[in-house]
């Protein structure tokens, strides 16, 4: 008897718990027509504006590499002087990257890339009058909208594609590093074009940050019409979490060797008797051989937990690519092994990093404070690259020197990647027990 009433209390219990879930369902607002495939188009229209940002982070310093030897020889430049116009720029992230998450948390993330974007049409522009100290000062600004962007994207791809945040990492860092490759190789030959010169090939890039404030004002046209796009968190700190210093350092020492690659690759080549137009393509080479390892390391580190199995492959391309330069004095087929290593290994690490502000936080806001603290103080520790690199080589005359203190750099990157690499968050305090961002899956 007992049996049964406790059998028919049960079907009673599960049959109102249907009959709430149906009414609940039943509640729910029913899509417009159409309204799926609009935020589908918005979202399609938003990755390609992120593209074209992403093409803009790097190309106007990696043209500068190929035609270094020649600004310095019309401008009467140092060794560490034609290394800070790299350093110049880096100088200018560190500057902004700590004020950016501020900025917008004020202005809104789209209103402020556009900024960044007419930073870097401004700087462009600066930079290609007759002027030393115009180059510098256009440098600067082209470092402040880099700078912007480089903290501001990583937030609004935790912000806007959650569930796919290694995905779209893949795709804007294959972006960035592509079109850097391509800006190295392209910079001779614009430079040998008649009338045109290196400020020639240094100003071209103006057209492509133009193009991408062009695409990029549907964004900000469409938060001013009311979609909530800042952050309506205060400020979180993340000073204070060890995790968010491993990170960030580990975004110094990675950044030092894409730095200094750009700056000094085409130098060292050069001086071992390369000629110029193939130096240029031999860094171009270096960064687009690594753009499949750009695009799988952050797909796959989403994939999971821990990320140091990845991070030991990337370091090991490093160390490989960077001992063969130095045991190897050559040009030739050795030689461009070497390059190739690091170009993988240079590229995985990139991406890996970036990714780690998605992976290593569980919202947004956090995102975007890691990312500005993180390309902060990691700009300020690789802004000391290219120019001590330049004059560790005045002074001791040769490269090998110089490529000893890179050994070095890549062993540090691995210590902090190996600790950015581990399963935490770099905040927990008011943080729940789960990850609330589901990684990729595709």
């Amino acid at each position: 008897m007992s049996d049964s009433w406790d059998k028919k209390s049960r079907t009673k219990t599960v049959r109102a718990e249907e009959k709430a879930v149906l009414s609940v369902i039943e509640q729910q607002p029913t899509p417009l027509p159409g309204e799926g495939r609009a935020r589908r188009g918005q979202l399609i229209w938003l990755a390609v504006g992120i593209v074209l940002i992403a093409a803009n982070l790097r190309g106007a310093l990696t043209a500068v590499g190929p035609v270094v030897g020649r600004i310095k020889d019309d401008l009467g430049l140092s060794g560490a002087g034609a290394g800070m116009l790299t350093t110049l720029g880096l100088l200018a992230f560190a500057v902004i990257s700590p004020v950016a998450p501020k900025l917008s948390r004020r202005f809104g993330a789209e209103n402020l890339l556009l900024a960044g974007l007419a930073l870097i049409t401004l700087g462009v522009i600066v930079r290609t009058s007759p002027y030393a100290a115009l180059l510098f000062a256009g440098t600067g600004l082209i470092g402040l909208g880099i700078g912007i962007a480089n903290v501001l994207v990583p937030a609004v791809i935790k912000r806007d594609f959650a569930s796919r945040a290694g995905l779209m990492t893949g795709i804007y860092s294959v972006a960035l590093t592509l079109v850097a490759g391509i800006a190295s190789g392209v910079s001779i030959p614009i430079a040998d074009a008649p009338g045109w010169g290196w400020r020639g090939a240094l100003g071209v890039w103006g057209f492509a940050s133009a193009l991408a404030m062009i695409v990029w004002l549907p964004q900000v046209i469409r938060s001013r019409r009311g979609r909530q796009v800042r952050q309506q968190t205060p400020g979180i700190k993340l000073w204070g979490s060890a995790l968010a210093w491993q990170v960030t350092l580990y975004m110094g020492f990675q950044s030092i060797i894409f730095y200094v690659n750009v700056t000094w690759l085409p130098e060292l080549l050069q001086d071992r008797g390369m000629d110029a137009g193939t130096a240029g393509w031999m860094l171009s080479l270096m960064q687009i051989i690594g753009l499949p390892a750009n695009f799988l390391a952050p797909v796959l580190a989403a994939r999971r937990p821990s990320q140091r199995g990845i991070m030991s492959v990337v370091m090991g391309m490093l160390l490989v690519g960077y001992l063969g330069l130095f045991l190897d004095h050559g040009t030739g087929p050795l030689a461009v092994l070497w390059i190739v290593l690091i170009g993988i290994g240079a590229g995985a690490s990139f991406s890996l990093c970036l990714v780690f502000f998605a992976l290593r936080t569980r919202t947004a806001a956090e995102a975007t404070e890691l990312s500005g603290m993180a390309q902060s103080v990691g700009y300020l520790v690789a802004a000391v690259g290219p120019a001590f690199i330049g004059f560790v080589h005045d002074r001791s005359g040769g490269w090998q020197a110089p490529l000893g203190v890179m050994l070095g750099v890549v062993l540090l990157a691995s210590l902090f990647g190996f600790g950015s690499s581990r399963h935490a968050y770099v905040s927990s305090a008011s943080a729940p027990d789960h990850d609330p961002t589901p990684t990729d899956t595709q």
